[in-house]
């Protein structure tokens, strides 16, 4: 599956993010790097919050830091917490939540004081099982707005630069400079789309939190090519997103040109609670991102891009028509050969011959379960018979346990149009479903 449409969007009714959110460097440097992980064209970074360790997604596309809180009933690690109420987009529901003030948040050699936090309570905003690993909240403007913050996708990679002339002159030479127009605590760029034969110039949001290459909000200029299917886009805190996809001729960022990317076009429903600026007609994200190094530059509205070794790299999609999440985890009974390990261990020591032993040993260990989340109408895993909550058991006779999410996901996202065989359990029982991988808009 191409990223399995994995785009996690908010848009909060809150207060305005206030100045004493920004990081500053802990110690006297003029750079500090450190990793991330990177899971479905998203980036996962780690954080301490009031010294607790989390993990966060870094998303340009949100103006407050925002927390998920599975346990109404603890909330201390907060402070100066406030009950408000939230909105997101999908509808006019508004959840309930907390305003906390004076938190402490760490990053890897930088520190916020007095962090203004949005948390949203109970566990139904949950995003976890879309990507395998544990997210506990997410971050935007006040990680960007005051340092230079570049992204190495390739390495995995983001390094902080204090804004001096020195560390401009050192950094920028290889990149190629974009103008950054930074709007409500967001930035945007300028790009040109080219559909149906007519280029058309599109403002979008730098979504580093959305995980396809391209947004596109329907319009009279902007129309949904004939080839194109229904599908699931992403989840927000008060409803799930859904359009459709479709390939588009080309799209361009300053000189850099990309043939037939797949682009999302979210439905009405999605946006019409949306509050744009003037003259947005979508967002670019990670599909697209991660094919450079990103420098992004808050301060002075600039962007810098360079090139990497994802540039090249062909814009795949989900053709089986599944959506998977990780649905925790199960201990699995696994077989050791116990006297093979022994004996090894002791040649290791030029030791005696090890006595009498048993072949096997069994040991437990935990495993994942993957869930059949939603099946696209009409998709091939759907005419196979796969349906909504089959937990898979195997792929292509290889247990699915014993891939992580990534690599499952890496499965079903296959270039080539090729048959999978897949077990799954429902109700109890063992079925097993073959379909192909056919492509529908070429």
């Amino acid at each position: 599956m191409k990223k399995i449409a994995v785009f996690f969007f908010l848009v909060f009714l809150v207060f305005p993010a206030r100045g004493q959110d920004s990081f500053e460097f802990l110690k006297n440097k003029d750079k500090l790097r450190f990793s991330f992980s990177f899971i479905n064209n998203l980036v996962l970074i780690p954080v301490k919050l009031n010294g607790v360790p989390l993990t966060f997604l870094l998303d340009t596309g949100v103006g407050q830091t925002i927390v998920f809180s599975v346990d109404e009933s603890n909330n201390s690690q907060y402070k100066n917490v406030e009950k408000i109420r939230l909105k997101g987009f999908g509808s006019d529901y508004t959840a309930l939540g907390l305003k906390s003030t004076d938190n402490v948040l760490e990053i890897k050699g930088m520190q916020s004081q007095s962090h203004l936090l949005y948390v949203i309570l109970g566990g139904e905003f949950n995003f976890s099982d879309h990507l395998g690993v544990p997210v506990n909240g997410i971050i935007g403007h006040s990680f960007f707005k005051n340092h230079l913050v570049e992204i190495n996708y390739a390495k995995k990679r983001i390094t902080l630069y204090k804004d001096t002339p020195k560390n401009t002159k050192r950094v920028f030479r290889k990149f190629t400079q974009l103008p950054l127009i930074i709007e409500k605590d967001k930035p945007y760029v300028m790009g040109n789309v080219t559909i149906n034969n007519r280029s058309i110039p599109v403002k979008l949001l730098l979504d580093v939190g959305n995980s396809d290459s391209v947004w596109l909000f329907e319009n009279d200029k902007i129309k949904i090519p004939t080839k194109n299917f229904d599908d699931y886009l992403g989840k927000g805190f008060s409803g799930d997103a859904y359009g459709k996809r479709a390939k588009i001729e080309a799209f361009q960022l300053d000189n850099f040109t990309f043939k037939r990317p797949i682009v999302a076009f979210p439905d009405s429903t999605t946006i019409q609670y949306l509050k744009f600026v003037p003259g947005r007609m979508g967002s670019v994200g990670g599909e697209i991102l991660k094919r450079f190094s990103v420098m992004i530059d808050y301060k002075n509205s600039n962007l810098y891009l360079k090139p990497n070794g994802m540039f090249a790299n062909p814009f795949l999609y989900n053709k089986s028509g599944i959506e998977v999440i990780h649905a925790g985890m199960k201990f699995v009974n696994i077989q050791v050969n116990q006297k093979a390990l022994l004996m090894k261990t002791a040649s290791q020591f030029d030791s005696d011959k090890p006595g009498e032993l048993t072949d096997f040993k069994y040991k437990f260990e935990l495993k994942p379960i993957f869930k059949v989340a939603s099946v696209r109408v009409n998709s091939p895993a759907a005419q196979s018979g796969i349906k909504e909550g089959d937990v898979i058991v195997s792929i292509n006779k290889h247990n699915a346990d014993s891939y992580s999410y990534q690599e499952l996901l890496a499965i079903l996202k296959s270039d080539e149009e090729k048959w999978i065989t897949m077990e799954v359990i429902r109700k109890g029982e063992i079925l097993t479903f073959k379909f192909k991988l056919v492509s529908i808009l070429e």
